[in-house]
């Protein structure tokens, strides 16, 4: 089951080109993306009407979208405008189309009740496209479902073990107990890690100060849209930074990664990780985008072999240890949202 009412990342708005179409699964249900002429994102199900052909197969024409199976015409917004060989066209031969928005260089779409549809309601992607930080954004896909990628988001003290040799680098991260709080719209986790003896592994290179330094996760679920935005930095060790005082010479970062179930068991992954110094060092952001990405590299692999293991298990269930709090709080909240939608829908 998945939260219905709620924006989903499903693109970046540069897999859309002009004259194209993006066919891509979420929440289950094949979709078809595309841009009219004037650059609006239109989402209509990857299905024609008449014999459930795939439209992805069929070809632009103008704002619309031509099935190749027996020729039938659909508009952006999912109504059939021509049948060959008929005036008019015949009843029910209109498609779905979901409500979609372009916004933070991401397309949204949501896939519940269209009049509950508020882009208000879309997640704070800024950084993404403020002068303020650099960034290159980036899509991984995992063989898993959904809540196992979340479940990693909300306990970090895998960086210790998954990440020994590139984002994490010290035992102390695990042996740091987060502050773990729920938030009006999911979980806010807080990590500080005090006078750690260097950088992190992936920093390599691009150190900006020598001696101890000072460590930060400061990360927020939100729940409803599976957007986990992360501040982290490294700051030289006793300057003050717990109490927000950042030294010129801090490294700070902004990541934005967002969750998006294709189905039961697989999930798209949308992100990107910004610094918001050296920003003309191009170098530098590049090699983060690469660096992070081999390190959800070694997540994926951990969380790929552990879905099998899911599968295999049945009703077995898993232990719990003090590190579980800021997942089992997460899993907890999506449960109740699940069952408010399934009580407001009579389900």
């Amino acid at each position: 089951m998945f939260i219905r009412n709620a924006w989903y990342a499903s693109a970046w708005g540069h897999e859309l080109t002009d004259n194209g179409m993006l066919p891509r699964k979420i929440l289950g249900t094949s979709l078809l993306f595309f841009r009219k002429s004037d650059g609006e994102v239109k989402v209509l199900r990857d299905r024609c009407s008449h014999r459930f052909a795939p439209l992805s197969l069929g070809r632009r024409e103008g704002d619309c979208v031509r099935c190749m199976y027996h020729g039938l015409v659909f508009d952006g917004d999912g109504k059939c405008v021509e049948e060959p060989g008929r005036k008019g066209v015949s009843p029910n031969t209109d498609v779905p189309s979901y409500p979609a928005v372009e916004r933070h260089k991401l397309v949204w779409v949501w896939m519940g009740d269209a009049d509950k549809a508020d882009p208000d309601l879309i997640p704070d992607c800024h950084q993404h496209e403020s002068p303020e930080w650099a960034s290159i954004p980036r899509t991984a896909h995992f063989k898993a479902n959904y809540l196992l990628v979340l479940d990693n988001l909300l306990d970090f003290s895998h960086l210790s073990y998954v990440h020994e040799n590139s984002l994490g680098g010290s035992k102390t991260i695990a042996e740091t107990r987060p502050k773990v709080e729920q938030t009006n719209k999911g979980v806010k986790l807080t990590r500080w890690y005090l006078g750690e003896p260097g950088f992190a592994p992936y920093l390599k290179g691009y150190e900006r100060f020598t001696g101890p330094v000072d460590r930060w996760n400061i990360y927020d679920l939100s729940t409803r849209s599976n957007h986990f935005s992360m501040s982290s930095g490294s700051a030289p060790a006793n300057t003050g930074a717990p109490e927000g005082k950042l030294a010129p010479e801090t490294m700070v970062f902004h990541s934005n990664q967002l969750i998006t179930p294709e189905d039961e068991n697989n999930t798209h992954y949308f992100w990107t990780y910004a610094h918001n110094f050296a920003l003309e060092n191009s170098e530098l952001t590049q090699a983060l985008a690469e660096r992070i990405s081999a390190g959800f590299q070694e997540d994926r692999d951990m969380i790929e072999a552990q879905q099998l293991v899911v599968n295999e298990s049945g009703d077995d269930k898993m232990a719990f240890i003090l590190a579980d709090n800021g997942l089992t709080l997460g899993r907890r909240l999506i449960e109740a949202e699940l069952a408010a939608e399934a009580a407001e829908q009579g389900r």
